[in-house]
Parts: C-alpha cells; structure tokens; sequence
C-alpha cells in the first residue's frame, strides 16, 4: 500500500457532465494509457409502493467514508495494473436523472480497466459508508437499501 494521502471524494449535489468531460479531457497528455472505463450512477425515478422516486439525498459519515474510499482505490491498484483512478460521489440532494457515482479508471490495456471497475463499484456499494434518503414526489422519503 502506498502513503497516499486520503482525499475527499465526495461533491455537493449532483455531478455535472462538465465536471465528467473535464476529468476526461486532463487525461489527453498522458500517453501512456491506452484505455479507460467509466462508471456513471444516475437517480432512477423508481416506483415503490404507487409513489414515484423524485431524488435522493445523500450523507455520508464523511471521515469514515473517504478513508473507505481510500482502502478501496489501494485495494485496486494493488488488484490490477491501473495508472490512475478517480471516484466522485455525490451528498446532498440529487435529483431524479442526474449522476451521483462517477468512477474512471485508466490503464495501458483495455481488459483491465474493465475488471477493475466492476471491482471498484462492487466495493464502494458493499463497504462505503454512505445513506441514501429516497425522497418521493410526495415529500415522503425512505431509506434506501444498496442492491
């Protein structure tokens, strides 16, 4: 494990297409990746119980989460041969529709930016401690279970 300082990976609100195409963009010069994957988690407007899903917000035990994060990015490069990862996640209120979950993953070979961030996105929903408040068109709300 390397002694990469923790960051935070988490935005206020949704995150926006610019923020995702700017990500992409910083990664032109770097020569020698030859593949990325992205994973985009958007708000479903799900049904449940005749009501429909309007937005999520979001928390997190923030500390807790961003160290989570951490052990998971250095899980990953330890898994597979990635030159870098980014993982954003939303708190806050984010509407049906709009992204909540951003994962990049970057690699001098194809097949493994494509393991890598199925690993990755399995990880964060299994272990990072984050709640999800389903808020119904009606200003009812519910916890969200992870599936």
């Amino acid at each position: 494990m390397s002694d990469k300082k923790v960051k935070n990976v988490f935005i206020e609100g949704p995150i926006s297409s610019e923020f995702i195409g700017n990500s992409i963009y910083k990664h032109q010069t770097q020569t020698s990746i030859g593949a990325h994957n992205i994973f985009l988690g958007q708000v479903r407007a799900d049904d449940i119980d005749d009501k429909s899903i309007s937005a999520i917000e979001y928390t997190a035990y923030e500390a807790m989460a961003n160290q989570k994060f951490h052990e998971i990015r250095e899980a990953t490069f330890d898994k597979f041969e990635l030159t870098c990862m980014h993982i954003y996640h939303s708190l806050g209120k984010v509407k049906a529709g709009e992204i909540c979950l951003f994962v990049f993953v970057s690699s001098p070979r194809r097949k493994v930016v494509f393991e890598a961030l199925e690993y990755v996105v399995e990880e964060i929903k299994a272990n990072v401690p984050v709640f999800g408040k389903e808020i119904f068109e009606d200003d009812t709300h519910q916890w969200k279970i992870n599936s």
